[in-house]
């Protein structure tokens, strides 16, 4: 029997299992949804089964930096209690250390690579083995790498792990004062969540995008409408220049200016002249995830009477 996409996508929805091994039980048990449940279920995804459908908002970031080479990842987790554990901690920096010797493009590759820490699993495996040892459904959910052979690269992480941040940087002398430059910059991109490192990359559809908005909402208001064209193409044009120094890394003010005035790219230049950013990753933990709030003693009163 042909396995299809919507197959996979229903036995996905089912258990809670991954998309490969969905596609697996159809494959070995000839499409039988009823069987496939089973063979997930002998197979060790039972343990996670009843978790899977739990949203996972909560959870830490971490960071790797080895060499010339760096691994920023985010592994969800239900509730802050379990990610102050200090079991899923280091299931978190297992799952860093595989992320840096990785050359997975996405979480669905790593999952299906071996284990390290344990080459008769794979990650996805010692994922479900986690899941059922601490109890709560846990997700990992995304990750990034950076390779920087004559740069330098440095991290950091705020909150015991709300927010990491990694900054890749080419310079000619890799100081200590270059490091901690680097190093206050990869903190004021947590405290500020730039978008882009400079205007550069900001597309010109974004652009227009927002100068569309900021139109509609002048052409909204019965007062500014009313001003001549020229006006009001320069209020757009000034509203969405103050957006891009927000939005833009080297055109923020950087925190520390003791005038309130100097740039982040002014603040480097004065560092090392050098000195270029040339990227950054920002995670914060359960960005764009729904989290469900729940009353602890209803929790308490399910689990009970379950």
């Amino acid at each position: 029997m042909a396995i299809t996409a919507a197959m996979v996508k229903e036995l996905r929805e089912m258990t809670g299992a991954g998309m490969m091994d969905c596609k697996k039980a159809l494959n070995e048990t000839n499409g039988d949804m009823d069987a496939a449940i089973e063979y997930l279920r002998k197979n060790g995804q039972a343990k996670a089964e009843k978790k899977a459908g739990r949203i996972a908002a909560e959870g830490i970031v971490t960071t790797l930096v080895k060499d010339n080479q760096a691994a920023i990842v985010e592994v969800n987790s239900e509730t802050d209690f379990v990610a102050k554990n200090e079991d899923f901690q280091t299931f978190v920096a297992k799952v860093a250390t595989q992320v840096l010797a990785s050359d997975a493009a996405d979480v669905e590759e790593l999952l299906a690579e071996q284990w390290m820490d344990d080459t008769s699993k794979t990650v996805k495996e010692a994922l479900t083995d986690k899941i059922a040892v601490i109890g709560e459904n846990l997700s990992i959910r995304r990750f990034e790498k950076i390779v920087e052979k004559d740069g330098c690269i440095v991290s950091y992480i705020h909150g015991g792990g709300r927010i990491g941040v990694l900054v890749d940087a080419e310079v000619e002398n890799r100081s200590d004062e270059v490091k901690e430059a680097l190093n206050n910059i990869a903190m004021q991109i947590a405290a500020l969540h730039a978008k882009y490192v400079s205007r550069a990359e900001v597309s010109q559809e974004y652009i227009e995008h927002e100068k569309e908005i900021l139109r509609a909402q002048i052409m909204n208001d019965p007062k500014e409408s009313q001003k001549p064209e020229k006006v009001i193409d320069g209020m757009i044009e000034g509203r969405v220049g103050k957006e891009l120094k927000e939005i833009c890394l080297l055109d923020q003010v950087y925190v520390k200016a003791e005038d309130g005035k100097q740039t982040v790219a002014q603040y480097l230049a004065s560092v090392d002249k050098s000195l270029v950013i040339k990227k950054f990753v920002r995670f914060e933990t359960g960005e764009g995830l729904e989290k469900k709030e729940e009353n602890f003693a209803e929790e308490v009163a399910k689990q009970m009477n379950a």
